[in-house]
């Protein structure tokens, strides 16, 4: 078809045929050329493939084709999936278990089979068969080695900011469940330990558990907890645990300046974490990437619209209930700060109408959206170009000029008072935008930067979902989703602190702040009450070198030892 096309073009640009003369030529008619023609001086036809993107083709995997052999024979020799794969790190080819689980299955080798008493590993980079991986314990500092390298060194950046917001403390007052081995404090920080590493799903810490120390060190632990006891962990907890974890970590974060207490105002959303299993107990949701409804777990997000921070999540949610979570939230500020939100700016999805009666009852000010009725679509259509005011939004870009109709005294059906309503044109979108609020005092620019300020919950699910994987449910639901999404908010809060001690950083997205500066490699010294973590030197160590990072700071679950940064 192309090859075609391009010869049609050849004969009328090169050979100069007329268009009827190249059509008889080539089996066109004479507008078939002529459509053809000016779609080529227009730039819209495509007659060659685009050039292959740089990299092996698709399907092809190098990285294992190049040990493909090593590891058949590593398993001849009678080593597991984690002693093959920390031996491959060791020879200098790396490869993660999942890989090498993949090779075995293909070339036909079946699961390892539970001896009464195995032997030792034959294998230095592991400590056993991958049935019996290493216990869980509290670290002891005494016979830690005195020096270590870690590919995750960086990650340790974010405990000052921990002992800042007092992490012992807000765990005993959520009241999380210990273990006789392991505390509290050190179970959260283990889970929160996948997230800062973008560890996909909590399955996935074995990748972390025979490779790296940093991660245990972050958890005062010996070795992090095994899969099965991180799952079984989760489900001991329950929506009481998260709700008073939460309450306690917005004081905290009042107090750091990562969240504001008067005149606070809030933009609140939902979003679906889709279900990749067959679950029936799972209600059906819009899922927005899949454009579809589908089983998932919806989870709402509050968040402080002045300091763009994750303040409020909850997934223990139904679609019966789901309307009324903007009163919960209302009910969880007051207990924290004594008085209700401001004002709260959601989607029209978000609640109903006699919620927001009782929104305006309580003094609370909202700014949603209406639905277009046929009947309000009817009252669009009947406005005339002299029914609108221009208004200059403060924000760049092209549609900062929008149009507005202003009414007051408006009623709803199911509200019990009145509200103002904006119908709104030259926001880039094709229909008109109903803005209504029950503040009758905030001008019509005020409440338009207002609404249109919402749009930034968007990007910061959007970044949670891509750097904390708030979205990746496995078919079995391994983790408890409550869980997860309060550890996305405490994840995003942390590293809205450590972001602020960098210079230049204070915007960044969540997954920068791991790329460039989490994801550092360097050295831990273990002396004899102070632990010195010595990064590498990277591209961005001289943003590390003028951060606020304290020079000392006492960590709890250390045993109150001394953390020390020593940045090259």
């Amino acid at each position: 078809m192309n090859h075609r096309r391009y010869e049609t073009l050849r004969a009328v640009f090169v050979d100069g045929l007329t268009a009827a003369a190249a059509g008889a030529r080539f089996g066109y008619s004479r507008w078939s050329v002529v459509n053809l023609v000016r779609d080529f001086r227009a730039g819209k036809l495509n007659l060659f493939a685009p050039p292959a993107k740089p990299g092996p083709p698709p399907g092809v995997a190098p990285a294992k084709d190049r040990v493909r052999g090593r590891v058949i024979e590593l398993r001849r020799a009678g080593l597991s999936t984690y002693e093959i794969s920390a031996k491959l790190g060791t020879e200098g080819t790396p490869l993660n278990r999942t890989s090498v689980g993949e090779i075995l299955t293909e070339e036909g080798f079946g699961r390892l089979l539970r001896h009464p008493a195995p032997g030792a590993s034959s294998s230095p980079g592991t400590f056993g068969r991958d049935t019996h991986l290493p216990r869980t314990s509290l670290i002891d500092f005494a016979t830690w080695p005195e020096r270590v390298h870690t590919k995750m060194a960086g990650m340790l950046l974010c405990i000052p900011d921990l002992v800042g917001l007092g992490l012992p403390d807000l765990v005993d007052r959520a009241g999380y469940p210990s273990t006789r081995v392991v505390p509290a404090t050190s179970w959260l920080l283990s889970l929160l330990a996948l997230k800062l590493t973008g560890t996909r799903r909590v399955s996935h810490v074995d990748d972390l558990l025979l490779v790296d120390p940093a991660a245990a060190l972050f958890a005062g632990l010996a070795t992090l907890p095994k899969k099965t006891a991180l799952t079984d962990y989760s489900y001991r907890t329950s929506h009481n645990n998260q709700r008073g974890f939460l309450a306690a970590l917005d004081e905290k974060m009042i107090d750091a300046g990562l969240a504001r207490a008067d005149q606070a105002v809030f933009d609140l959303d939902f979003h679906a974490v889709m279900h990749w299993g067959q679950d029936p107990a799972l209600e059906r949701h819009y899922v927005p990437t899949r454009s579809q409804r589908a089983r998932s777990v919806l989870t709402f997000f509050a968040q402080d619209s002045d300091t763009h921070n994750l303040v409020y999540a909850n997934a223990d949610l139904s679609k019966a209930t789901c309307a009324r979570e903007a009163i919960v939230f209302c009910d969880h500020w007051r207990a924290v700060t004594g008085h209700d939100p401001h004002m709260v700016i959601m989607d029209q999805k978000v609640t109903t109408h006699q919620v927001l009666g009782e929104l305006d009852a309580r003094g609370v000010k909202f700014v949603t959206l209406r639905m277009r009725s046929p009947s309000l679509m009817g009252y669009i259509e009947g406005l005339t170009p002299g029914d609108y005011k221009a208004v200059h939004l403060e924000r760049p870009g092209p549609h900062n000029r929008p149009r507005v109709n202003e009414s007051v005294g408006v009623k709803l059906t199911r509200y019990p008072g009145t509200v103002c309503q904006l119908v709104v044109t030259g926001l880039g979108r094709e229909a008109p935008t109903v803005i209504i609020s029950n503040d009758h005092d905030l001008s019509v620019k005020a409440l338009i930067e207002r609404y249109a300020r919402r749009m930034s919950i968007e990007d910061r699910l959007a970044e949670i979902i891509r750097a904390f994987h708030a979205g990746a449910l496995s078919s079995a639901v391994n983790l408890n989703v409550d869980l997860d999404i309060m550890l996305c908010v405490l994840a995003q809060a942390l590293v809205a602190a450590v972001r602020a001690r960098l210079p230049g950083y204070a915007n960044a997205a969540p997954d920068t702040i791991q790329r460039r500066f989490l994801d550092t490699p360097g050295e831990i010294v273990n002396t004899a009450d102070t632990i010195t973590v010595r990064l590498e030197r990277r591209a961005y160590s001289p943003v590390l070198r003028q951060a606020d990072l304290p020079p000392d700071t006492s960590v709890p679950w250390w045993g109150n030892r001394t953390l020390h940064y020593d940045i090259s």
